[in-house]
């Protein structure tokens, strides 16, 4: 048994080994390190064999397995590396499990416990898979991000305005409504994701995410008052994104720890695009980005004559409304701001 044993404690912490790497340096991500390193230390302390009886019993050439030679499958991606070596993580478990069961097991643990581990396996599998799937696109939350607010609109179609601001150089269009039935909104945004997959920019619902799914949007945007940011994450496909609006650094804190895959914070000036926005200015967008690991978008009363030093304090991205929708010309007043963040992006 103890060869069984070695074999299966090798192929957790191989599997684990990976997964470690990829939280710590693809993903930067110190709570699943943590938790991918806690597993690892739970499941070391269940065998009570020393190393050196597990080593002793090993022998390669009189193992039947040992030389069966499979085709070598090639990972398609990183998502599908970290699905391979999961499922050899919990397969593992699942075996040691099982032998746990025996009345005359050398494994410490109870057979309830590996069943934990590996449920916890399952689960980190699922955190890992969505957050490479979001890399992609949260490397995208950069420069300039048009909310299209259906009442700034002015009778303009949605979608060609859009489209306008896209050819300006908008990497992100969010839809933001107050005033339309559902149906309409959702018919709108359809209509916007396509347009935005055609051109390869981020489409993003605010507030509603029904409206959202049915749309296929690249994301969710939420604010203080909205559907929480954890349940967000646990009814959203694994690729999409959730971002949230905050207004201090320790909201910022929270919202990305609730799993929030970009901040946008403000307002950063005074705008009459939002009734009672709260002004908080430059130093707290310093603060929020200082702290914070996951992209920073700025929003508020943002122009060409200070969209630089907004860049210059740190964000990633910058959010406008009345900079653009007021603007006669959409796509000119797009085009001026994406280039006045050139010079420091």
């Amino acid at each position: 048994m103890l060869r069984l044993i070695d074999a299966n404690v090798d192929r957790i912490g191989e599997g684990l080994r990976v997964l470690e790497e990829v939280a710590r340096f693809l993903l930067n991500d110190a709570d699943l390190c943590h938790r991918l390193k806690s597993l690892r230390h739970h499941l070391s302390q269940a065998v009570p064999v020393s190393d050196i009886d597990l080593v002793s019993s090993r022998d390669v050439a009189a193992d039947a397995g040992a030389f069966i030679r499979l085709p070598d499958a090639n990972h398609g991606d990183l998502a599908a590396l970290v699905a391979a070596n999961s499922r050899r993580v919990q397969e593992s478990i699942r075996v040691l499990e099982e032998f746990a069961r025996l009345p005359d097991t050398p494994l410490k643990a109870a057979p309830a416990d590996w069943e934990q581990w590996r449920y916890e396996a399952y689960e980190l599998e699922k955190q890992l898979v969505s957050r490479l799937l979001r890399q992609e696109k949260q490397r995208r939350l950069k420069g300039l991000y048009v909310i299209l607010d259906t009442g700034a609109l002015r009778g303009r179609d949605a979608v060609e305005v859009a489209i306008q601001a896209i050819r300006g150089g908008a990497s992100v269009i969010q839809l933001r409504d107050k005033i339309y039935p559902r149906s309409r909104l959702i018919e709108m945004a359809r209509r916007l994701k396509s347009v935005c997959a055609e051109n390869r920019v981020l489409f993003i619902v605010n507030d509603y995410l029904d409206a959202a799914l049915a749309a296929g949007a690249d994301g969710l945007h939420l604010g203080q008052e909205d559907l929480p940011v954890t349940e967000a994450r646990r009814l959203l496909p694994l690729d999409r994104l959730v971002g949230c609006s905050t207004h201090s650094v320790e909201q910022a804190l929270l919202a990305e720890s609730d799993g929030a895959d970009y901040i946008a914070v403000g307002s950063i000036y005074p705008t009459l695009s939002k009734d009672k926005s709260e002004v908080i200015g430059l130093e707290a967008l310093r603060q929020v980005k200082a702290r914070l690991s996951v992209p920073v978008v700025a929003i508020g009363g943002i122009s060409c004559q200070n969209i630089v030093e907004v860049i210059r304090s740190g964000a990633d991205g910058v959010a406008v409304i009345s900079a653009v929708l007021q603007a006669e010309d959409v796509e000119d007043a797009a085009r001026a701001l994406v280039t006045g963040m050139r010079p420091v992006c």
